[in-house]
């Protein structure tokens, strides 16, 4: 059914036909991208394009790092400025731990002497200044290893740093006084129970000459023999 309407003039035909779409566009409403350039923008999708495509555009980006954590180069910087530690410092800062021997600290500083020489004059004057004493180092030696160690050892490594014979001499006589009441502590610690067997008896035996313990001495343990 046809239904009568006012008819359409033809001026508003012609506004029409001059605004509207031309023939043989698919779409009948004006796109974003139409409207952009009507108004004299660039469209997004262009300029987005162009952004993308131009080298010389700057990108900035936001690096993280852990916390406490230097920044590149700030390491360098720092050992840089650092001043180089005196071959003095460096064995004052070894003794200031523990007592050492002077043969002990000579192979430690040795790998930072730049003359063979001046490592000689600087042990000497760590002697006469009192820093350095193979005496107070042959004592504190004793003290760490008697509880744990029979005279041998313990003597043994007194010669291994090159400790003064009169040392030497002095620590054997001070460690054999005492050697059967530490080898009972040690030989309590580890069995405290008279061997029963003489397989078990060769066990303790060789426990304790390991420690450093005198033949003498162990005899006396594993027969049952209290000093007291």
């Amino acid at each position: 059914m046809i239904r009568k309407g006012r008819p359409l003039s033809s001026a508003a035909n012609a506004g029409r036909n001059a605004d509207g779409p031309r023939d043989g566009d698919d779409d009948p409403f004006e796109s974003f991208d139409a409207h952009d350039r009507a108004a004299g923008r660039q469209p997004q999708s262009d300029s987005s394009a162009q952004a993308a495509a131009d080298p010389s555009e700057t990108t900035y980006t936001r690096s993280r790092r852990t916390p406490g954590e230097a920044k590149p180069g700030e390491d360098d910087a720092k050992k840089s400025q650092r001043p180089a530690r005196s071959l003095k410092g460096r064995a004052l800062g070894y003794l200031s731990r523990r007592e050492y021997s002077r043969s002990e600290l000579a192979r430690k500083l040795k790998p930072f002497v730049e003359e063979t020489g001046s490592l000689e004059t600087l042990l000497d004057s760590l002697e006469a200044e009192n820093w350095l004493s193979d005496s107070r180092f042959a004592e504190s030696l004793i003290h760490r290893r008697s509880s744990r160690l029979g005279a041998s050892r313990i003597v043994g490594e007194l010669k291994q740093h090159a400790v003064d014979q009169t040392l030497v001499e002095e620590a054997s006589a001070q460690l054999r006084e005492t050697e059967l009441a530490r080898a009972q502590a040690v030989w309590r610690k580890k069995f405290d129970r008279l061997p029963e067997t003489p397989a078990e008896r060769a066990k303790q035996a060789r426990f304790l000459a390991s420690r450093g313990f005198s033949g003498a001495t162990i005899g006396k343990i594993l027969k049952g023999f209290d000093e007291e």
